[in-house]
């Protein structure tokens, strides 16, 4: 056999066994929080037609895309990035709506990255989107529902780090920075090199107070403290207007109690150009890259025929379950899970007992005794898959319960013995 055949293309896995039953897990964890909030759920097509991610759209360069023809010729590509999917949907069933739009979701992203950077290419995203809402509230609603998405699956230990587009998008005006010279201050403070923002600030000519001002990003980081630091840098209308929104979110979250996860970062900028205000990401230990992310993206819906402004977040599920591994989290599935072991004709009371058992809620895995298969094998399983017992129905008529942590063996009489 060809053993090529049993592999996966680079950046891709399989996800399997109890690596799998986690992740579910995780997924519905994550889902209560958004339903919670009134997000309802949304799902859109795997593949789209390319203008939809086109790079004028601010997503992913072409290079990073899957792409593909359909019959017709058209350019179809493997989304590489949940919201502007979301967009073109919401363009389309919800031209007519005025007032807020709560939408959830959940669905797989395809970027064709370098092999060197050990990234996975295909990755599940779990999102929401709030539209028709451009008010530091419904900022806050987002960041809040992002810092509960991680409590609810047990990690404490997490920071959220806030930054502001048009902070930087006000400084770079102030200072008249323009063209490929500002993609190359982007590009530096995006990448957090300040080694080369110190470069770059000795070779531009802009003024010297303009120079202060850019090499003070790498030090916009930190607590409620740092909004005040940075008001004081600069009399741009743009940028004052971007601290005092992110005061306003700040305040808010403090009703949520969610201040203290917060943290605020200046210089984070976001490699998609379609956001336009506030930024965000989360980060926590066990995992080299930010867990979440999320901003207001105000004219991306208007490039679809719908202007409208929008906020929202994804959490990379992967990301996220790597994380909790990491931190030895377990989420706990909170049903009863038994294993039936029948012997020979013992079948008909095993199968009896399955249907009760599944009409009380109860997960159970029905299993025959093969010939020349010890018990204890069966035993063995059902202990590493997080089951208390097993009910045993030998051929004699005799039924047991197998206690999985010690093996022990206990006579049971009757049916309803089982059920409990």
């Amino acid at each position: 056999m060809n053993k090529k055949l049993l592999h996966t293309p680079e950046g891709v896995r399989d996800v399997y066994d109890g690596e799998y039953s986690k992740k579910v897990k995780i997924e519905e964890k994550l889902t209560e929080v958004l339903n919670l909030y009134g997000y309802k759920g949304i799902q859109t097509p795997m593949f789209e037609f390319f203008d939809i991610f086109n790079q004028e759209k601010g997503t992913v360069s072409s290079k990073e895309m899957y792409k593909f023809f359909d019959r017709e010729g058209n350019t179809l590509v493997l989304r590489p990035d949940m919201t502007p999917s979301i967009a073109r949907c919401v363009a389309k069933y919800y031209d007519t709506d005025e007032l807020p739009i709560r939408l959830g979701y959940k669905g797989n992203t395809f970027i064709n990255n370098s092999s060197y950077q050990g990234k996975l290419k295909e990755t599940t995203q779990l999102g929401a989107e709030l539209v028709n809402d451009n008010s530091s509230s419904g900022d806050a609603e987002i960041i809040a529902m992002a810092i509960h998405s991680f409590l609810a699956v047990g990690i404490t230990d997490f920071t959220v780090d806030i930054g502001q587009v048009e902070f930087y998008q006000g400084i770079v005006n102030e200072f008249r920075i323009k063209g490929e010279e500002e993609e190359r201050l982007r590009e530096l403070i995006r990448n957090k090199n300040y080694f080369g923002l110190e470069e770059f600030v000795a070779a531009a000519d802009i003024s010297e107070e303009g120079k202060e001002v850019i090499l003070k990003f790498s030090e916009l980081y930190g607590g409620y403290e740092i909004l005040e630091i940075a008001k004081n840098l600069t009399f741009n209308s743009t940028a004052r207007h971007a601290i005092e929104h992110l005061e306003s979110v700040y305040r808010i979250l403090s009703v949520y109690g969610y201040d203290k996860y917060v943290s605020f970062d200046l210089g984070m900028l976001n490699k998609y150009n379609y956001y336009t205000g506030i930024i965000f990401k989360g980060y926590t230990y066990g995992t080299g890259d930010a867990v979440m992310k999320g901003g207001r993206y105000d004219n991306l819906l208007g490039q679809y025929g719908k202007k409208a402004p929008s906020v929202g977040f994804a959490i990379n599920v992967d990301e996220l379950q790597l994380a909790l591994t990491s931190q030895k989290i377990d989420i706990k599935d909170g049903r009863k899970k038994k294993m039936i072991v029948y012997h020979g004709a013992g079948y008909k009371p095993a199968i009896e007992l399955a249907v009760q058992l599944r009409k009380h809620g109860i997960i159970c895995e029905v299993m025959r005794l093969f010939q020349g298969k010890p018990i204890e094998e069966y035993i063995e399983v059902a202990r590493k898959e997080g089951m208390e017992h097993i009910c045993y129905f030998e051929d004699k008529g005799l039924v047991w319960m197998i206690i999985t942590e010690t093996g022990k063996f206990e006579r049971i009489a009757g049916m309803d013995d089982l059920i409990k």
